[in-house]
């Protein structure tokens, strides 16, 4: 009779070798690597853009926000960007007529969001 390994026995052997090998990749392979396993796992998170106090756009379903880069040399830009349902009737729903668009936030201090139109 053969007893098969525990969860937290494969989490002792599993964990050091996944270090040991991810630390020898370069930052961006790790970013990868940690974008397949959120995508794999699943994060559906939910951006709200406010004018004041009055919501103003909402998108559902990203699973992430980058930070912009420069075309040349490595230098974050400021901005956010990411993909996402734009929820038009901010009902907290994807509804079936509205689409997954491009959008983009400002670090600026004047404040705005960039989306692409769904139509």
């Amino acid at each position: 009779m053969t007893t098969r390994p525990t969860l937290p026995f494969l989490l002792m052997i599993t964990a050091p070798l996944t270090t040991v090998l991810l630390g020898g990749c370069t930052q961006e392979t790790q970013n990868r690597v940690g974008r397949a396993v959120q995508n794999w796992t699943g994060n559906d998170g939910i951006l709200e853009i406010y004018a004041g106090e009055k919501l103003v756009k909402r998108f559902l379903k990203i699973d992430k926000l980058t930070t912009g880069v420069a075309t040349r040399g490595d230098e974050p830009r400021p901005y956010r960007f990411g993909y996402g349902v734009l929820d038009e009737n901010l009902n907290s729903i994807a509804d079936s007529g509205e689409k997954k668009v491009y959008f983009e936030f400002s670090d600026y201090a004047t404040p705005y969001v960039f989306y692409e139109d769904p139509r």
